[in-house]
């Protein structure tokens, strides 16, 4: 019996199991994120969907000011644990719990395929954005959502999936410049659109 559960059930219950899969969701990206982000040395980044912190740990080896956001407490209790100098903070992508103008990137990978709606994810991070700051995000390939298995019990978390054009008209219509789109293939075959839009 298969449970569905939404972001914050699934990964609460997946957090211990979260890390074995870290290199397999490194090859949706084939290590093609971060350098497109540009110098982040001493830049306010926030890592939203951060997990237990497979991108912030990297943000901040490069010299980052790095927050990591996520709706799972005990994931972000696991990135913690890597690193206690990476602010981490429990809330929602669509509704981010900080100031206007407050950070000079905004990541999200593996996030959007988690969000019915984009908009709102879009929008708040717009509002939360500097002048010219950078939104970067992937958009991976999966029409169906994985079985996640915990000792003998399978899970799937609840996830959607979004066309290319959808993911870049929902930007442009919030007045983010976009400044890359990059698919990464498997052979002749995307499996991962990485997008890096200008506010």
């Amino acid at each position: 019996m298969k449970m569905v559960l939404n972001s914050k059930q699934g990964y609460d219950l997946y957090a211990n199991f979260y890390d074995k899969r870290l290199a397999f969701l490194d090859s949706f990206e084939q290590f093609q994120f971060i350098p497109n982000l540009g110098d982040l040395k001493n830049k306010k980044v926030l890592d939203v969907g951060a997990g237990t912190g497979r991108l912030s740990l990297r943000l901040a080896e490069k010299g980052a000011d790095v927050t990591a956001l996520d709706v799972s407490p005990e994931i972000l209790k696991i990135l913690k644990k890597k690193n206690s100098q990476i602010k981490t903070i429990v809330a929602t992508a669509e509704s981010l719990p900080f100031p206007d103008n407050s950070f000079n990137i905004i990541t999200g990978t593996f996030l959007i395929v988690h969000l019915k709606e984009l908009k709102y994810f879009f929008q708040e991070a717009h509002r939360v954005l500097k002048p010219n700051g950078i939104l970067a995000i992937t958009n991976i390939n999966q029409k169906s959502p994985p079985e996640l298995k915990i000792n003998k019990k399978k899970i799937i978390i609840e996830s959607y999936y979004h066309r290319p054009e959808h993911v870049l008209e929902d930007l442009k219509n919030l007045s983010f410049a976009i400044t890359k789109n990059i698919f990464v293939k498997d052979k002749d075959v995307w499996i991962n659109q990485i997008i890096v839009a200008q506010k």
